[in-house]
């Protein structure tokens, strides 16, 4: 028992340097893209890197099991390049949720740390409305799960977040969370 306590912490520890590590190298790439770019306002002009703006806001989130409503803000980091989201679940559960479109390599790229030493990197698609995003992760006896997050824009102050996970490589898929977004009011 306590060799598997040791190996979940050492887990947990390697995760969060992996959060570090790719979030530095997302900063890296994105300052020195915009220091030696003619064009620095790349990320806001590009309506690629645009498609998530309907998310960007305060929002009341709502889901199952939720004593009272959480809360998420929504932003744009990094020269309008990365939307960024900081929440809070309640019971002192908090985390962000970083995504960004890579000129690059053409595709989207999120990742997901929370204060509990949980992190999660994705690779998406997000088109005008819905976004979906795949990552691996360890389940707690060691197994791979297949993860899915669903951004699903229902109207102008709503947003609908989904959190799916598969033990099977995506054959079947359980929900894990699944947030009701409403816009808060000034």
């Amino acid at each position: 028992m306590k060799r598997e306590r040791l190996a979940h912490k050492n887990f947990l520890w390697a995760r969060i340097l992996l959060f570090i590590a790719v979030a530095s190298v997302w900063v890296g790439l994105v300052s020195s893209q915009a220091c030696g770019a003619p064009d620095s306002a790349g990320c806001s002009t590009n309506s690629e890197s645009r498609k998530l703006d309907f998310w960007l806001g305060d929002w009341s989130v709502t889901y199952a099991g939720a004593p009272d409503p959480s809360s998420s803000k929504v932003s744009l980091e990094l020269g309008r390049c990365v939307v960024m989201e900081k929440w809070s679940g309640g019971n002192g559960h908090q985390g962000i949720n970083m995504f960004v479109y890579s000129a690059d390599d053409q595709h989207w790229h999120g990742m997901f740390a929370d204060n509990e030493g949980r992190v999660h990197v994705f690779e998406g698609k997000v088109t005008h409305g819905p976004a979906e995003f795949l990552g691996t992760s360890r389940g707690a006896n060691g197994e791979t799960d297949l993860n899915r997050i669903r951004v699903v824009r229902v109207g102008p102050d709503e947003v609908e977040q989904t959190w799916e996970k598969s033990a099977d490589n995506g054959a079947k898929w359980t929900t894990v969370f699944r947030g009701e977004y409403s816009r808060k009011k000034d």
